[in-house]
């Protein structure tokens, strides 16, 4: 059976599935960021308040395109933070007011989310799904070039 944009509707599910775990994690890295924003302190605190609000403002808009693309393969995203919660493998932050901890948990968080999109992109591709397929492929392409930049900032 196809659904109204021509894709396997038993492939789209296991695509707005995995969606909904990846709209999860975006989320709470998301709510990580805005805390790591209102609550840095110390030495970086001008150059890390401005990066980390340049990076909140990107990962809501890509919450947004998740949700819409979840939408668009016949599916409701989900849009609970209890849901969010039980099932993100990005964890909640307790207050971090130190830079350098903050830009580590950052590059935890970009793993996680990589690597989901990446699971992603082999599950689009078997389900010949372009759509979902380069909305993967252009977020890793990004955010592998954030990785080495946060990863250049801790000298690592």
């Amino acid at each position: 059976m196809i659904n109204a944009i021509g894709l396997n509707v038993e492939k789209s599910k296991q695509l707005a599935e995995k969606l909904n775990i990846l709209l999860a994690n975006y989320s709470i890295f998301y709510q990580n960021v805005r805390g790591y924003h209102w609550n840095i302190r110390g030495q970086k605190f001008f150059e890390l308040h401005v990066k980390f609000e340049e990076l909140y403002n990107d990962l809501v808009l890509k919450i947004d395109e998740i949700a819409e693309r979840i939408l668009t393969l016949g599916h409701a995203p989900e849009h609970r933070y209890s849901e969010y919660a039980r099932v993100s493998t990005v964890k909640e932050s307790a207050q971090v007011e130190d830079g350098l901890a903050a830009v580590e948990n950052i590059l935890q968080s970009f793993t996680t989310v990589i690597t989901l999109q990446r699971e992603l992109l082999g599950l689009s591709d078997e389900a010949n799904d372009e759509g979902t397929n380069a909305l993967m492929s252009d977020y890793i392409r990004e955010q592998e070039k954030l990785v080495w930049m946060y990863s250049a900032f801790l000298n690592k």
